[in-house]
C-alpha cells in the first residue's frame, strides 16, 4: 500500500492527464518492460490504448530520417522490452490481439540456449545485484565464477526465447540489439565494450536475417565512448533509460525511454507512462 499510495494521489490530481494532453501530445513517448506477465500487460494495453497511439519503433526512426515526425499521430507511444526473457513469447496472442507494435531488444549470446542473465544469479554475502553492476566487467565476472555462474555457461533450463519463438514473433515484434551478454558498458574495458556492441549486431543479423539498427544500452548506462562505437559498428540510433519524451531533435543515440515497473498497477503505470513521475523525482533532485 505504501508503495501504491503516491500514484493513486498524483492520478487523482488530474496532472498525469495535463502532462499527456499537453506535454505529450505531440511527442513520441517509449515505455520499456521486462520480464512481464501475460494478464498484466493485458490490463496495461486495454489502459493505454484509449489514451495513446501506439506506433513501432521502425514509425518513428523513418520518420526521423524523412522528417515526417509532426505528422505522427498525437501522444505516440512505443512499447519496448529488454533482454529477451522466455515469457516474452506469451505475449504475441495479446499484441496480435490489440494490434499493438512492440520492440524487443534481444542479449545475442543469450537467446536460443540454456545461458542464464548474470544478475538472475544468486550470489551470496556482499555481492547484491547493485554492487555488481559498480565493478569492472572482469572483476564482476570472475566473482560470478566463484558461485557457479558462467556467461557460456549451459544450464539445466532457459531463462530466454527460442530461435523458433522469436521468428514466431516476427510478424508483430520488431527485435534490436541489447548487447550479447548484458554487461554494464561504462564498466567495460574499450575491447569488450566493442565487441558487445558489434558482436551483438552481427549475431542478430547473421542468425534471424534481421535488420539491426538500435542498441539498447543494457541497464540504460552508457558513456560516450559507447555511443561511438554504436556509430561505428553501423548502427542507427540508440535508447537509454534517461526520463522524457522524444521528438524531432532528440539525439537518436540517447533516446528517452520510461521504465515500468513490471508488477505496476494501473496508477502506478499512468503517472510514469506520463512523465510525471520522473518530473517530479527531478525536481526533489533524485
Amino acid at each position: 500500500m505504501l508503495r501504491k499510495l503516491p500514484f493513486v494521489l498524483l492520478r487523482l490530481t488530474g496532472v498525469p492527464f495535463l502532462f499527456r494532453e499537453v506535454l505529450q501530445k505531440n511527442k513520441v513517448s517509449i515505455i520499456l518492460f521486462h520480464d512481464i506477465d501475460p494478464d498484466i500487460i493485458e490490463t496495461y494495453l486495454r489502459t493505454l490504448i484509449p489514451r495513446y497511439n501506439f506506433i513501432s519503433l521502425q514509425d518513428y526512426i523513418s520518420a526521423r530520417e524523412a522528417g515526417t515526425v509532426d505528422e505522427l499521430p498525437p501522444r505516440s507511444m512505443i512499447i519496448t522490452l529488454d533482454d529477451g526473457h522466455k515469457s516474452n513469447y506469451e505475449l504475441k496472442p495479446l499484441l496480435e490481439k490489440y494490434k499493438v507494435p512492440a520492440t524487443i531488444f534481444l542479449c545475442s549470446g543469450i537467446v536460443d540456449t540454456n545461458r542464464h542473465f548474470w544478475w538472475k544469479h544468486e550470489t551470496g554475502g556482499e555481492y547484491g545485484r547493485e554492487h555488481l553492476k559498480s565493478m569492472p566487467n572482469q572483476e564482476k565476472l570472475e566473482v560470478l565464477k566463484q558461485f557457479g555462474f558462467e556467461v557460456t555457461k549451459e544450464f539445466g533450463d532457459r531463462q530466454a526465447l527460442l530461435k523458433s519463438e522469436i521468428e514466431d514473433m516476427e510478424d508483430m515484434v520488431d527485435f534490436q540489439s541489447h548487447t550479447v551478454f548484458h554487461p554494464i558498458l561504462p564498466m567495460c574495458t574499450d575491447e569488450e565494450a566493442e565487441w558487445e556492441i558489434a558482436q551483438s549486431k552481427k549475431d542478430l543479423e547473421e542468425k534471424y536475417g534481421f535488420s539491426i539498427n538500435t542498441l539498447s544500452y543494457p541497464n540504460g548506462d552508457y558513456s560516450k565512448r559507447d555511443i561511438e562505437l554504436a556509430r561505428k559498428a553501423g548502427y542507427t540510433c540508440a535508447i537509454t533509460i534517461e526520463p522524457g519524451f522524444n521528438s524531432a531533435d532528440t539525439d537518436l543515440f540517447r533516446l528517452k525511454r520510461a521504465p515500468i515497473r513490471d508488477g505496476a498497477d494501473v496508477n502506478e503505470l499512468l503517472v510514469k507512462a506520463s512523465g510525471v513521475w520522473w518530473y517530479l523525482r527531478k525536481m526533489v533532485g533524485q
